[in-house]
């Protein structure tokens, strides 16, 4: 437990990893604009900091966990960044959600400098990373891997290495391209199901038993939207930047994604109002209410 971890960005799933780190014996600097955040992460045991500059000063390994690319780019980049105040031979490990050209810029900037760099992005939901229980998707060096791979034990459960440096980043767009349109099948599908007089509990336990059973209807909806809770774990509006950063890949790669580009129609227009900062679960309550059909709920 050596290291002196950095830790920035305390959101919705950052909070919890930084918290987890804390309680497994880390030595951890928190950083984030939410002061309220901050607190939560500081009565846990660890030291707060007023800017990057100074979050960073001490630390031999940082860990970013930030809303999307421009955030990235100049927390870790810009002139009063992370590489602006980190010591060669030290670790910037990113667990964003960003797009590939992000990443391979920041990893070159960091090994330009003496720094290791490790893109870590997180699978699996609020819920898993409060419990500890996260899956890391994570592109590295043999180094780089050897030297996060405690922490990323510390915060989750499974760590699935993917190639170098910039491979977790590409794994992270295909698995959410997955899941965000997963979600916006599930909800069309519940609300059919509604519409046509099923009961919701009966349309889980049906698909759950078939080849269209899917981790949305049987945990995310399960937990959250089905039953009444739409908080934010992952807003619509991310899930809606991530499936363009999915679609952006694609057309860079003379790719057409048309299942993707009818979600990203209806993410689009439900992130133009108040289901913006819900969690995606609620694609489900939009959609009911476009078809006037009140919202399905699992009995408790």
């Amino acid at each position: 437990m050596s290291e002196t971890i950095a830790f920035i960005g305390l959101g919705a799933m950052g909070l919890p990893m930084a918290s987890n780190l804390v309680r497994k014996s880390f030595s951890v600097v928190g950083f984030d604009l939410d002061q309220g955040k901050l607190d939560k992460l500081v009565a846990l045991g660890a030291r707060p900091a007023g800017d990057v500059t100074s979050a960073v000063r001490d630390a031999t390994v940082v860990i970013t966990m930030l809303p999307a690319p421009p955030q990235v780019r100049e927390v870790i980049l810009g002139g009063a960044g992370i590489l602006a105040g980190l010591r060669p031979g030290s670790l910037v490990i990113d667990m964003s959600t960003v797009d590939p050209q992000t990443t391979d810029t920041v990893a070159a900037a960091c090994l330009e400098k003496g720094i290791a760099f490790v893109d870590a992005p997180v699978g699996r939901l609020v819920s898993h990373a409060e419990r500890g229980e996260s899956l890391f998707m994570v592109g590295a060096s043999d180094e780089g891997f050897a030297r996060a791979e405690p922490m990323l034990n510390a915060m989750g459960t499974t760590v699935h290495r993917c190639g170098p440096e910039g491979a977790g980043t590409r794994m992270k767009i295909v698995n959410n391209y997955l899941a965000v349109i997963g979600a916006q099948l599930t909800a069309e599908a519940i609300l059919l199901g509604t519409k046509l007089g099923l009961p919701v509990d009966v349309m889980k336990a049906v698909s759950g038993g078939t080849t269209a059973t899917n981790g949305q209807f049987q945990i995310n909806f399960a937990t959250k939207v089905l039953k009444g809770d739409t908080a934010p774990g992952f807003t619509i509006d991310l899930a809606h930047k991530d499936l363009m950063l999915a679609l952006t890949a694609a057309a860079q790669q003379r790719l057409g994604l048309p299942v993707g580009l009818a979600a990203a129609g209806a993410l689009g227009a439900a992130r133009g109002g108040a289901y913006a900062q819900r969690d995606f679960s609620a694609l489900l309550d939009y959609a009911c209410d476009l078809a006037g059909v009140t919202p399905p709920r699992l009995p408790d």
